[in-house]
């Protein structure tokens, strides 16, 4: 199980989530940057270029998502990995999630599908009592990391609008991510200050962050193309809770423009009982 060193909230839907959370949780790095695209020589201000990573999505349009969320913690390292699409207009996506044996305390486990939305996060196959036709929906706002770790995975969007508080950062030099050339930035990232400059998709849910984790600021590693796109971000966060947690968060992106469509569930297909904890 993963622990979390969060603020309790009231609600049996974010309490549920929250511990859901603690057995999934892994958090999050981030990748983003600028840069001239008729030399070598990276952006002027760096902090500046990963500030903007978020409206650069937003007019990319979509893309295709990997996450992988880890914690590590008395020498017990748990991974969960999650692909799908997002759609940054929009403000929405859709993951699979699949968690490892250990995570979800038995040999197999069914991937868990979730939608990305504005202030919510639905689960399918959440299990812990929940029927398996059946989705779990929860409040973003409600939970105290906002949803940047609770799902098992960071939503690509927030991962992005979290380097809006970029405090500072510095160009650490060329590379490769999935064998596209990128230029790679590194520095720290404020919650509460992200959350002051978020879009208005997202800002509710960084407000609970920037109250809810014991410490604000989270360093970061971006990688943004030679066309300005992000390709990868990773986060990473740490905990206080009879010892030292680390939860790193990564999310890889590709396949811009792939059309992303995001189908709600109907009001009845949406679980109202009792989740196990």
């Amino acid at each position: 199980m993963v622990v979390h060193q969060h603020r309790r909230r009231r609600g049996r839907a974010g309490e549920a989530v929250l511990a859901f959370g603690m057995a999934v949780t892994l958090a999050a790095m981030s990748g983003c940057g600028g840069a001239d695209k008729d030399d070598d020589r990276p952006a002027a201000d760096p902090a500046a270029t990963v500030r903007g990573v978020a409206d650069l999505l937003a007019k990319t349009g979509s893309a295709q998502a990997r996450t992988a969320m880890e914690m590590a913690t008395g020498g017990t390292r748990v991974t969960i990995r999650g692909e799908g699409g997002v759609d940054f207009k929009n403000r929405m996506g859709q993951l699979l999630v699949m968690l490892p044996a250990d995570a979800a305390g038995k040999d197999e486990h069914r991937p868990i599908t979730e939608l990305l939305v504005p202030g919510a996060l639905y689960m399918k196959n959440r299990g812990a009592g929940v029927p398996a036709d059946k989705w779990v929906r929860v409040d973003t706002t409600t939970l105290a990391d906002g949803n940047l770790v609770t799902g098992g995975a960071t939503d690509p969007l927030a991962a992005a609008e979290l380097l809006r508080g970029v405090q500072e950062a510095t160009y650490v030099g060329e590379t490769e991510v999935a064998g596209t050339k990128v230029r790679h930035y590194r520095g720290t990232t404020d919650i509460g200050q992200a959350a002051k400059r978020a879009s208005p998709a997202v800002r509710g849910a960084l407000e609970a962050a920037a109250k809810g984790f014991s410490k604000s600021v989270v360093p970061f590693d971006v990688y943004i193309d030679e066309e300005g796109r992000l390709r990868k971000v990773r986060h990473r966060f740490t905990y206080v809770n009879n010892g030292v947690i680390d939860v790193s968060s990564t999310t890889l992106l590709y396949g811009f423009g792939t059309p992303v469509t995001v189908v709600l569930p109907a009001s009845g297909d949406i679980y109202a009982g009792k989740i196990a904890e």
